[in-house]
């Protein structure tokens, strides 16, 4: 049965082309929930996407790292069945569940044949609303984090990550890990563990999207009967991030013959009416491929690392722009020169026609391959509704991409930019670069 489940998949990633043109359908269920479906009912299975926002921003004080601690047991057996149970349950059904935990939101994914989707529903809500909270399966997830986080105390990359985000939140909960640290995570007692459940997972913060082989009656009825017995609210979420770091450079001294920054500055929300002009720009002063500027002139005509780009950071409660780049020590100095004089240039002259044309290119073109089979699709739709967006939002998305104008970019760039403001973070023991 499993292997005949990921031949399905299989086949449904191949059997549908790239494509934008989405027939979302919006539904509300007798019990209140919202959700966005798409029927596909070529094969008989479903993918569905659930978040619960707020995620591990919830976490209590003193309690860091409950949240992602306690999604990482909601597999580790429920209702009547231990984590063995559980597993071989799972198998039986050839059902796909994965749950993650992340700064603004827990997600849940989950992908099951029609002919089992009754069953695969019930196994499911067990998960949300039983989890038994075990004390081996505490002990055996305890332990695994506590081996992940051993090892992130030795990975510049995880060290400038934490550096950054201590440095521009403060006490905020984006301003630390959301796994914890060592000392909070020994500390998670049981009770800990059942408080985060109901303050993450609750009917108030819920989004849902449906991909496959189901009716919008037979959905309302699915999600109705999975989220039943779930809390009807959960913990408030926390305020706006305020952006503390101002321009100049941190270094955290670390023995390897490569250092690692991060850099950047305060950003531009998602609803900013300029957000797609900026995300344009964005593409190309630190873009993927190796047409942006900053690939041009760091990598492609010094040969200063291997790679670097920047991307809007747009969280729940924060906006940024964020790069990042490795380099030897006796070049990293040299990187950053370049990288603040590419900011600074692009702050003050914009954009050229023929980057505007190829960025919008770019950006049109690629689009369409994100929606390569149903779970890819239902992901994008449930992210569409955390972020606000209308339902025709696909359909309309490369429009406003195009409708971007040089003048738009320009005004956009000049706006945004500010090379005074660039902070960089680097981790290694990089020559000629100092903290100010």
């Amino acid at each position: 049965m499993k292997r005949l489940f990921v031949t399905l998949v299989t086949l449904l990633v191949v059997s549908f082309p790239a494509r934008a043109e989405i027939a979302i359908q919006e539904i509300t269920t007798p019990g209140g929930i919202n959700a966005w479906l798409v029927e596909e009912d070529s094969l008989p299975f479903t993918a569905l996407e659930i978040r619960f926002r707020g995620g591990t921003s919830l976490d209590r004080p003193g309690k860091r790292g409950a949240v992602n601690f306690m999604v990482g047991l909601l597999e580790e057996g429920a209702g009547d069945l231990d984590a063995r149970g559980f597993a071989e349950a799972r198998e039986s059904l050839a059902a796909s569940y994965r749950f993650g935990a992340y700064d603004d939101a827990v997600t849940v994914s989950a992908q099951f044949l029609t002919e089992n989707r009754e069953a695969a529903t019930e196994l499911l809500h067990m998960a949300l609303t039983e989890p038994r909270f075990d004390a081996a399966a505490i002990d055996r997830v305890r332990a695994q984090v506590m081996s992940h986080l051993a090892s992130r105390s030795t990975d510049p990359n995880a060290i400038v990550g934490e550096t950054w985000d201590r440095m521009a939140y403060g006490d905020h909960p984006y301003g630390s890990y959301r796994v914890g640290t060592v000392d909070s995570v020994a500390g998670l007692t049981r009770d800990d563990l059942v408080t985060a459940l109901k303050d993450a997972l609750a009917l108030d913060r819920i989004y849902v999207a449906a991909v496959g082989d189901i009716s919008a009656d037979d959905l309302s009825k699915l999600l109705d009967d999975l989220f039943d017995g779930l809390p009807a609210t959960g913990a408030p979420l926390p305020p706006r991030a305020d952006f503390a770091l101002s321009g100049g450079t941190t270094v955290v001294p670390f023995d390897t013959p490569q250092s690692v920054t991060m850099f950047g500055q305060s950003g531009i929300a998602r609803d900013d009416p300029d957000f797609f002009a900026a995300y344009v720009v964005n593409e190309v002063l630190g873009g993927r491929g190796s047409r942006s500027r900053l690939m041009q002139e760091v990598r492609e005509k010094r040969g200063l690392t291997y790679g670097v780009g920047t991307f809007l950071a747009n969280a729940d409660l924060s906006d940024t722009i964020l790069g990042q780049f490795s380099s030897q020590n006796g070049s990293m100095a040299e990187a950053i020169e370049v990288t603040r004089g590419e900011w600074a240039k692009i702050a003050k002259d914009g954009i050229t026609q023929d980057e505007l044309t190829a960025a919008q290119t770019y950006l049109t073109g690629s689009y369409p391959l994100r929606f390569d089979g149903n779970a890819n699709i239902a992901n994008i739709m449930v992210s569409m509704q955390m972020e606000d967006l209308p339902v025709d939002y696909i359909a309309t998305r490369n429009d406003q991409v195009m409708a971007v104008t040089l003048e738009d970019a320009t005004r956009v760039a000049t706006r945004l930019y500010d090379p005074d403001a660039l902070h960089f973070v680097v981790v290694g023991q990089p020559e000629g670069v100092v903290s100010n």
